[in-house]
């Protein structure tokens, strides 16, 4: 045989040419075969077993490489091929070098599927069976059943074949299992494993045609091997076997519950002894086999978890999983009662393979159903670890394991028994809540949301520990509520592919935020659970155990008022805008719920709240969405929009009634009313007049309901337009409510309601503008309605159009005219004086305009009074003036309300040097932005020329930024940056010529404010202003004496602001001139400089210096400021043109000026600043440095006791301008 020809040359001279084929190219070249050579060479035992290697491995390549070329051969005489296959089955059974049967194996699979013959197959089954059926050895099979499990894996159609129809060789196969040779073992459930499935597609099919005995001793063989298996490759072969078993309900009977004779009454009779040699004899002299019950199944899993080898373990857990989800509560209890558990914990708690840590959270998952998973207290044990694994894994991007960690960490809290704490101390909490503040913050949003549901779980009353750790709780809340803020706006297809009832398929992308949203808002309403449920027990409440040092920062007061702070800032504008196109029904339950919970958890601000909601269109929200539930759909939604609407009415009914005895009475008769009536109350808003015109039949069986309804429309119609929310328009109103009133005069011994009353007449009275006049009938059904009620006083609302309706009508006045009168002079005459500003004539508004502001600047109680009734009044008429301003080009008058825009702003101007803003006073903070928002959207709307509005306009803006806490700042900054329409007037201001000085002093300082917090709080611009530098330091330097001393305060005030920012700000763009850096190309010093430069950076230094000698006291300090940022400034960019200012000798002089002008200007504190600043200085004598240090020595012993309010502020904002303003104006 050559080297390349496939050909034994001593015997190839006997064979016909026929046998001989060329194979590879026709032009020459390629591998001469011939087949009989090949045969003769594999027969005779002459030849060396590496020649055959040889042969059989160019046999193998041209299978390979030349299909069909071998089959051409054989098929010329069907005998050679099957002699050819006895020969290659004869040489598993005889040759023992491992390659040679390595090779063999590899062609006889090869020339099987070459053939592609099932004669082929079944003559080499049918020889397979008769030597198992001949030999008593077992000795020397090991490669023939490593054979028939390729062959098997090879041939997908054989499994079915073998099961159907060679069933005697499975047998023997079965038997064979019993061998105690672990290598042909582990060859043989290699084969079993391929014959059931493998995986493939047909595998069920064979293993449900298999013959239930033969199932059932393959099953009693591997339990029975797997046992007592040593090497890791029977061990692994089984576990194959096994995971196929698994996946099939019979199997999975047999298996847990396994008979106790293992191999059956027949095990041993076909199955051939090893010999005399040391082989185990089968039959009489065996070993009687150990029953099954001393190695169930769940105990061979559990061994395997200790094995220490991750593949096992791998296995183990997922043949846990397949078994378990046939049937949990089946097959839990074996695995619980072997405390398979507890391995699993520690499993996943040490392990940091992926693979495995998923496949143990789906095993623990599954035991999780079985209540005897946490009687056997698996849950108290494991939650430390499974927490620990956790924590590691969320640091990761293993999405799907971290999804499977946290549905566990869910279903152990949800089925936790409540009598059994998991968390009975606070750092066992901590740290599962800081784990699930980890999952929400990952980037995937399944993951997050999953941890979401973890939160929901965990926020239950059973899981607190003692203390309750509320500072978790509100970590826990607050990353739910940051990760809804990222959150992306549903899509037009994803709304019209979701509809208005669900919130889509959890799987696709577009519906994820949706899912999240939903399950986020689930755990902010068990969050607000919880705290009412710690809130009625006092231990919980005041949290008895925790450290004195510590109750500031873990109280309940602290968590309602972080969930109240979320549900204002997060909750309520994301759940808007994410159902204003597309409601969804689950989320608005939740939605609801948590608003109505607030009026609970924080009392005390709610009558902020409340107001807020109002004014923003809640009651509308709320009762558009409530018609979904029409016709007794969604109950849990209108159950919650009742709770809400009943919560809110009663809130503002508390504000709005007056403090007469009978004031609780009529809060309890509201809340009792609206809980009975609003209910059935599920119609849009437009359909109300029709409701409200309705009289119920006498003959319904409780004609009382519709009447309850009707009072609930009433009063929430009147609730919604005294805080700016016209649901219906004001004519159909006034119609509706008296046909109502005459409605009810036809029932006799109908008891109004007092609380509807009141609402009925301040209803009447805001909408009989707009109305015809009342008829006779119409009348006398008022004013028997008023009159129905004993007390007048608790109908009577202060409010001018009451006064008008009532003295409108001559039967009404003869009534109640003195009493409404004498309500009206009683109850401050300080409303009336504010209604007379924002509504009557020139003259009068003036001098009540005058009065008010006596009463302001008065030094009794009465102007902090008066500025509590003043402050939403003004923000009503502000509201009013805002929207009837956008109307005024269409009607070609002018309103009333924008004719007194100017007086309105003065007033609040007066009310704001008065009533400040401070960090505790917390129920002013919403109107008092509120304010600030409507005034600059006025401001941003005035024409440049109208000074008279825009004077206080800007000087109100001002005043808010710089008097304002620093936790209403970042809102009020952001907000007016926004502005583009007040940035255009600022600059307009800013640069017109025509501009009176006091709007340039507002300008100027409202824009150095906004320089200095834009700054501080890194807020965002959208629109910048110009300014000229090189004008401002002109009018500085050579016009100081003609300005006057306002005007020059504020520019030096900008000027200081900007020199805080290095002359660079995102709000303002510096520009300069050549008298300041000159025309030529810039040195070193002015390029550092710029825009200001050396030479204007010395100006600007001899200006300052001089204004401090001037006795004026606001130039004093704004001069003192100006400097102190000017020598920041150079000391920034320039150190040593800081020095050579700082050096002067005019420095000496003014310093020595000003030390000898007496004590009063000694101990000033712009004097004092002004020492500290050139107190270092080298020109400065010995004398004069001693009196500096002596000035500052004296400063600092009085400022210890006496501190400066000014320094609350922030620091460049040293010296506020706003009482010298006020003056000015």
């Amino acid at each position: 045989m050559t080297s390349v020809d496939i050909v034994y040359d001593r015997i190839h001279f006997r064979h016909g040419s026929t046998w001989t084929g060329r194979l590879g190219p026709q032009d020459g070249g390629g591998v001469t075969l011939c087949v009989a050579c090949v045969i003769e060479m594999m027969d005779s035992e002459d030849i060396s077993s590496l020649r055959k290697n040889v042969a059989l491995s160019g046999i193998s390549g041209m299978l390979k490489c030349s299909p069909g070329a071998l089959r051409e051969l054989l098929q010329q005489d069907h005998r050679v091929g099957l002699h050819f296959t006895s020969s290659l089955l004869e040489m598993l059974r005889t040759v023992e070098d491992p390659t040679t049967l390595e090779q063999v194996v590899q062609v006889l699979v090869q020339l099987l599927l070459e053939l592609k013959s099932e004669q082929y197959i079944h003559y080499i089954l049918d020889d397979i069976h008769k030597q198992l059926c001949d030999q008593r050895s077992m000795r020397g099979f090991l490669p023939t059943f490593t054979f028939l499990g390729k062959l098997v894996e090879s041939v997908p159609d054989l499994a079915q074949g073998l099961v159907s129809q060679y069933a005697p060789l499975l047998e023997c196969l079965c038997s064979a299992l019993l061998h105690p040779d672990e290598a042909l073992k582990a060859s043989l459930f290699y084969m079993w494993q391929r014959v059931l499935g493998g995986g493939t597609p047909g595998g069920a099919a064979t293993v449900h045609s298999l013959l239930p005995s033969l199932r059932d001793r393959v099953c009693a063989a591997l339990l029975r091997t797997l046992a007592d298996a040593v090497s890791s490759e029977l061990t692994i072969n089984c576990l194959g076997l096994l995971k196929q078993l698994v996946r099939f309900g019979e199997a999975v009977s047999t298996l847990m519950n396994s008979p106790g004779d293992l191999t059956g009454p027949d095990a041993g009779q076909n199955l051939p002894s090893s010999g005399s040699n040391g082989d185990q004899i089968l039959g009489q002299n065996r070993e009687p086999e150990r029953s099954p019950e001393h190695r169930p199944l769940p105990l061979l899993l559990k061994k395997l978890l200790l094995s220490g080898d991750e593949l096992l373990q791998v296995a183990s857990a997922q043949c846990m999983a397949s078994i378990l989800v046939h049937s949990p509560s089946q097959y839990s209890p074996p695995f619980i009662h072997a405390d398979v558990p507890e391995f699993l914990f520690e499993c996943v708690s040490s392990s940091r393979s992926e693979v495995l840590q998923w496949s143990v959270y789906s095993v623990l998952l599954l035991l999780t159903e079985d209540p005897l998973f946490f009687s056997h207290c698996h849950s108290v044990y494991g939650i430390e670890s499974l927490v620990r694994s956790l924590k590691e894994l969320l640091r990761l991007t293993c999405w799907e394991v971290q999804k499977q960690g946290l549905r566990l960490l869910t279903a152990i809290l949800e089925r936790q028994p409540h009598g059994v704490r998991l968390f009975p101390s606070g750092p066992g909490f901590a740290a599962v809540a800081e784990a699930l503040v980890t999952g929400l913050s990952t980037s995937c949003l399944l993951v997050a949301k999953e941890a979401a549901c973890a939160a929901t779980a965990l926020l239950r009353l059973n899981h607190q520990s003692c203390p309750v750790q509320y500072k978790e709780i509100e970590k826990l809340v607050e990353a739910i509520c940051r990760r809804c803020t990222e959150l992306p706006l549903p899509s037009s297809s994803h709304l019209h592919s979701t509809g208005s009832q669900n919130t889509g398929d959890p799987s696709s992308r577009s519906s994820r935020p949706g899912v999240f949203l939903l399950q986020a808002l689930m755990c902010l309403q068990a969050a607000c659970r919880l705290a009412e449920q710690c809130a009625s027990e006092p231990l919980l409440k005041d949290n008895a155990f925790t450290a004195p040092a510590k109750h500031t920062q873990t109280s309940l007061e602290s968590l309602c008022l972080c969930l109240l702070h979320c549900c204002d800032t997060v909750c309520i504008p994301t759940v808007i805008r994410w159902c204003e196109r597309s409601p969804s029904v689950q989320m608005l339950q939740c939605f609801y719920f948590i608003l109505s919970r607030q009026f609970t958890l924080v009392p005390s601000y709610m009558t902020l709240f409340a107001t807020k909601l109002a004014s923003s269109g809640f009651y509308r929200l709320a009762l558009e969405h409530k018609a979904l539930c029409v016709g007794n759909r969604n109950h849990s939604l209108n159950e919650s929009c009742c709770g809400f609407l009943q919560r809110l009415s009663v809130c503002l009914l508390s504000q709005s009634l007056p403090a007469v005895t009978s004031k609780c009475h009529d809060l309890d008769e509201a809340e009792s009313l609206m809980q009975c009536g609003l209910p059935p109350l599920c119609c849009r808003v437009s359909e109300w007049p029709s409701l409200l015109c309705e009289a119920p039949d006498p003959q319904m069986s409780n004609p009382t309901g519709p009447r309850l309804t009707q009072y609930c429309l009433v009063i929430m119609l009147h609730l919604a337009l005294e805080h700016g929310d016209r649901l219906v328009p004001e004519q159909t109103v006034f119609s509706s409510v008296v046909q109502l009133l005459r409605s009810l005069q036809t029932q006799d011994n109908c008891l109004v309601p007092r609380t509807m009353l009141r609402s009925a007449l301040y209803l009447l009275a805001a909408s009989q503008d707009k109305s015809p006049a009342l008829d006779w009938a119409s009348l006398n059904c008022v004013r028997k309605a008023l009159l129905s009620c004993q007390s007048f006083h608790s109908l009577y609302v202060h409010h001018p159009p009451l006064l008008h309706f009532v003295y409108r009508y001559q039967d009404l006045t003869e009534v109640f005219g003195p009493l409404v009168l004498e309500l009206w002079l009683t109850n401050a005459a300080a409303g009336r004086m504010q209604g007379m500003v924002c509504s009557s004539d020139p003259p009068l508004a003036q001098r009540a305009l005058g009065v008010l502001e006596f009463f302001l600047q008065s030094k009794t109680g009465v102007g902090a009074d008066l500025c509590a009734l003043l402050r939403p009044a003004l923000l009503q008429a502000l509201q009013r003036v805002g929207m009837e301003n956008s109307q005024v080009a269409g009607h070609g008058h002018t309103p009333p309300a924008v004719d007194s825009l100017p007086l309105v702003l003065r007033l609040l101007c007066a009310m704001q040097a008065r009533d400040l803003p401070s960090s505790s006073d917390s129920e002013t903070d919403g109107t008092h932005f509120k304010l600030l928002y409507h005034v600059s959207n006025l401001a941003g709307r005035l024409k440049p020329t109208d000074a008279e509005s825009l004077l206080p306009a800007l000087s109100f803006l001002y005043c808010s930024l710089n008097l304002s806490p620093v936790h209403l700042s970042d809102r009020a900054v952001a907000m007016l940056l926004s502005n583009s329409s007040l940035m255009e007037q600022l600059q307009t201001a800013l640069s017109s010529a025509l501009s009176s000085p006091a709007l340039l002093c507002c300008s100027r300082l409202l824009l150095s404010s906004l320089i200095t917090l834009q700054r501080l709080l890194s807020a965002q611009v959208h629109k910048r202003i110009s300014w000229r530098l090189d004008s401002a330091m002109q009018c500085l330097v050579f016009h100081k004496r003609n300005t006057d001393t306002l005007s020059l305060a504020s520019s030096l005030r900008l000027l200081q602001a900007l020199l805080d920012v290095d002359l660079v700000s995102p709000l303002v763009c510096v520009s300069t001139g050549p008298g300041l850096i000159g025309s030529g190309s810039l040195g070193a010093s002015d390029g550092t400089l710029h825009p200001l430069g050396s030479h204007g950076a010395r100006c600007l230094a001899n200006a300052l210096c001089g204004l401090l000698l001037q006795k004026h006291e606001l130039l004093l300090r704004v001069s003192v400021n100006c400097l102190s940022s000017l020598l920041g400034f150079l000391r920034r960019r320039s150190p040593t043109t800081a020095q050579h200012v700082a050096c002067q000798p005019w420095s000496r002089g003014l310093l020595h000026l000003l030390l000898n002008s007496g004590e009063s200007s000694v101990l000033h504190p712009a004097t004092l600043t002004f020492i500290t600043l050139v107190q270092s200085s080298s020109v400065l004598t010995e004398e004069l440095r001693r009196r500096a240090r002596t000035a500052l020595e004296f400063l600092d012993s009085q400022t210890h006791d006496d501190v400066d309010l000014s320094q609350s502020l922030p620091a460049s904002i040293m010296y506020p301008l706003s009482e010298l303003l006020h003056k000015h104006l």
